[in-house]
């Protein structure tokens, strides 16, 4: 293996996790704001309940003046009724007292239908003030969560920086560390990872064969070899190929070999 592959290989953990951590540092605001505007959405809806009960309460004080003027009228033309000296006159006040009596009722009717809407609606406010206190305890809840793991996500991505930033130091030193690096950089930039393991004559990020000269210069693991002079790249996607031979097909004869962990623990 090439002498920097090990180490690219660390990195690209390091690279991985960390940009996790950043992603995840990303979106726990986003889901803390998305909390907010399902508890605001909660007092918005109380508050159309609150109008809605307001508007009723208006709506049966009208009706209750109304109810009143109109028995008040009524009242009063009773006593026209019985102090009428002529029939015509009786009749038409017959039929004024008459259609009054028929407000009262049309507006005692609509005054019953109110307070049903009432009642309905105190229980939807009933509601509400439940889902409103429920909302707001769950974002209290939440909101300390997130700010807590927002703190140990940043901390965690500040020891990733670090090992990172030490770890590129590390490779730079080498003779060839720094073209390494910029071959690593610029594959990883481009298709997200840079290093891929060969795995049973694959490689392992796109999944498409290799061929046997390569896979045969991959599992070299001499000094001369091309694997140990030069960074190997998959011929179809581009990524960077180290080889594995501790997780090498099952079917081949059992050998002892040391795995890769063990080779980058060892070459650190």
């Amino acid at each position: 293996m090439h002498p920097d592959l090990a180490r690219l290989v660390v990195l690209q953990t390091h690279d991985i996790e960390a940009k996790r951590l950043r992603d995840q540092i990303a979106a726990l605001p986003r889901q803390l704001a998305t909390l907010e505007l399902k508890s605001a959405a909660t007092v918005g809806q109380r508050a159309v309940v609150l109008d809605l009960i307001a508007k009723e309460d208006a709506l049966r004080r009208r009706q209750e003046s109304e109810i009143a003027d109109r028995k008040q009228k009524l009242a009063r033309t009773q006593k026209k009724i019985d102090a009428a000296t002529n029939t015509v006159q009786v009749t038409a006040l017959e039929h004024e007292a008459a259609f009054a009596r028929a407000e009262i009722n049309r507006l005692e009717d609509a005054e019953l239908e109110s307070m049903e809407r009432g009642e309905a609606l105190d229980a939807q406010l009933a509601l509400a003030d439940q889902a409103v206190a429920d909302a707001a305890a769950t974002l209290e809840r939440e909101r300390a969560r997130i700010h807590e793991l927002l703190a140990r996500d940043r901390a965690a991505l500040a020891e990733v920086d670090a090992l990172r930033a030490a770890l590129r130091t590390q490779i730079a030193q080498s003779d060839t560390g720094e073209d390494s690096l910029s071959t690593y950089d610029r594959i990883s930039h481009s298709k997200g990872t840079a290093v891929a393991q060969a795995l049973n004559q694959r490689c392992s990020a796109c999944q498409m064969m290799l061929r046997p000269q390569r896979w045969n210069d991959l599992r070299d693991n001499s000094a001369d070899s091309p694997s140990s002079q030069t960074l190997m790249t998959c011929e179809n996607c581009g990524h960077l190929l180290y080889y594995d031979p501790a997780r090498d097909s099952p079917q081949r004869p059992t050998v002892q070999v040391e795995s890769i962990a063990a080779q980058i623990v060892r070459s650190l």
